[in-house]
């Protein structure tokens, strides 16, 4: 099977977390172009001004400024952007966190497990996945 490039724009405020999903990309041997922004507005830039349309979003839920959900409902507010994939990908293990996203349109919820093996294991299935799926070019 070939492997598909994604290009994956992960939404993260936390450099530690930057990093850690950098590590893990780069332990699984995976060329995905990761494009980073350190909270939603920044992130509203970056697809807006930039053009960049990535193949499907990391978002985190506790950032300054716009805040996960916030962003998401921006997101899915706009024509163009709705159809990327977004996956929340947090700490956060509310019930009432999981159904407003779910209810906004995440495509997925990811709790960040403690363990670093059990993390890249999640990544990995996440990202095996959206490159098998369909994705549509807005």
């Amino acid at each position: 099977m070939k492997n598909i490039k994604l290009k994956v724009l992960l939404i993260e405020d936390d450099a530690i977390e930057v990093m850690k999903l950098k590590r893990a990309i780069s332990k699984l041997e995976l060329e995905h172009e990761l494009v980073e922004a350190k909270n939603g507005e920044e992130a509203l830039n970056i697809l807006k001004k930039d053009h960049i349309i990535p193949d499907i979003i990391f978002l985190d839920l506790n950032m300054p400024k716009i805040n996960g959900l916030e962003f998401l409902k921006i997101l899915k507010e706009d024509e163009v952007l709705q159809y990327i994939p977004t996956i929340i990908l947090t700490t956060s293990n509310n019930r009432k966190d999981v159904l407003s996203c779910y209810s906004t349109g995440v495509a997925g919820y990811i709790i960040k497990p403690l363990k670093y093996d059990d993390y890249v294991k999640k990544i990995k299935f996440t990202l095996d996945y959206w490159a098998m799926n369909e994705l549509i070019k807005a």
